[in-house]
């Protein structure tokens, strides 16, 4: 299929230097102030929004998917955030989970070694969610005997 019998299928715009001009037209905001870019300030700083590395030790639980799907959804909640989709991978034969909740907001990940007791979580939120309220879900979920937690504010300067 040429590239102009492909933009008319799946366009349905015509020619691709027709479509592309009313792609931009549309993409492109009338105005700066029209754009809702969901920066915050956070800490005294305007930023895209929070990313949390969060470390789980000696946690309990982590090769049970439902368990932690339910903690996912539960931070997503507490976060005040908007669940797109989770999708989690159980491994064999140690029974880890990797896995990612996608929010309209970013997403949570986690990666869990419960044959080590260990799980590594990343929380990455923009606009008014609360990142950090995923931590004391985390805590109940999993029981670990240690978090560390640390922050980093995405996009600054930008």
């Amino acid at each position: 299929m040429s590239q102009n019998a492909l933009f008319q299928s799946v366009k349905g715009l015509g020619t691709p230097s027709t479509a592309r001009k009313k792609d931009l037209a549309v993409a492109t905001p009338a105005s700066q102030e029209e754009r809702a870019d969901h920066f915050v300030v956070r800490n005294g700083v305007r930023c895209a929004g929070a990313h949390l590395i969060i470390d789980l030790y000696d946690a309990k639980k982590l090769d049970d998917i439902g368990l932690i799907e339910s903690a996912l959804r539960q931070c997503v909640e507490a976060a005040g955030a908007t669940l797109l989709h989770i999708h989690l991978h159980h491994f064999e034969p140690n029974g880890g989970v990797s896995g990612v909740a996608v929010l309209a907001e970013s997403h949570i990940s986690i990666h869990s070694w419960p044959e080590n007791g260990y799980a590594a979580l990343d929380v990455f939120m923009c606009g008014d969610a609360k990142p950090e309220a995923c931590v004391p879900v985390l805590r109940k979920a999993f029981k670990p005997k240690r978090i560390a937690v640390s922050e980093l504010l995405r996009g600054q300067g930008a």
